[in-house]
């Protein structure tokens, strides 16, 4: 039972759920896994506890 731990930013509850589904799939396609044995977990931080390069992403020009 592959377990699969992501930390994101926070997002909806529709991105989550299409995350998941695709993750969930791509991960069964490559392992040969069911799907109904594969766990996804989402860790959600919040914007401003998440740098890249240097900066906070809400200090990031878009």
């Amino acid at each position: 039972m592959p377990s699969i731990i992501m930390e994101l930013v926070k997002m909806s509850k529709e991105k989550k759920a299409q995350l998941v589904k695709e993750v969930t799939e791509a991960t069964a396609r490559a392992t040969g896994i069911a799907p109904q044995a594969i766990f996804v977990f989402i860790k959600e931080n919040e914007p401003e506890n998440v740098g890249v390069g240097g900066l906070l992403l809400p200090d990031m020009k878009k």
